[in-house]
């Protein structure tokens, strides 16, 4: 049920964005959504079919992107992938340091509409 709010904001920024600039209908909507986000597919679209009722993206799909998860290091700034593998340490590969911070996987994002 934590895809409730998500979808809403989403509905927001299309519906914005499509008064904004015009657009009759929206026909898909493209999304980028991290890779460790606990957002499933299937009822991003469920709720978003029900919210969207009525408004210029009803019947509109959501293509997802999964964002792979990136870490970059406080100490160099090198960034690279994030692991979950128990074997793996998430230590920077280029200075060892493990003070690195997650700066993608985990967040979702509208890369762009499809619209009439």
């Amino acid at each position: 049920m934590h895809e409730l709010p998500v979808i809403e904001n989403i509905l927001k920024v299309v519906l914005a964005h499509a008064a904004k600039h015009r657009v009759r209908k929206v026909v898909a909507i493209h999304l980028e959504v991290g890779e460790l986000s606990d957002l499933e597919d299937q009822w991003m679209q469920r709720y978003f079919d029900h919210l969207s009722k009525g408004s210029r993206a009803e019947k509109a799909r959501l293509v997802i992107e999964r964002v792979p998860a990136r870490l970059e290091c406080a100490q160099c700034g090198e960034t690279f992938p994030f692991t979950t593998a128990q074997d793996e340490s998430n230590a920077c590969p280029a200075c060892a340091a493990s003070d690195c911070r997650l700066i993608a996987g985990q967040g979702y994002f509208v890369k762009n509409l499809e619209a009439l």
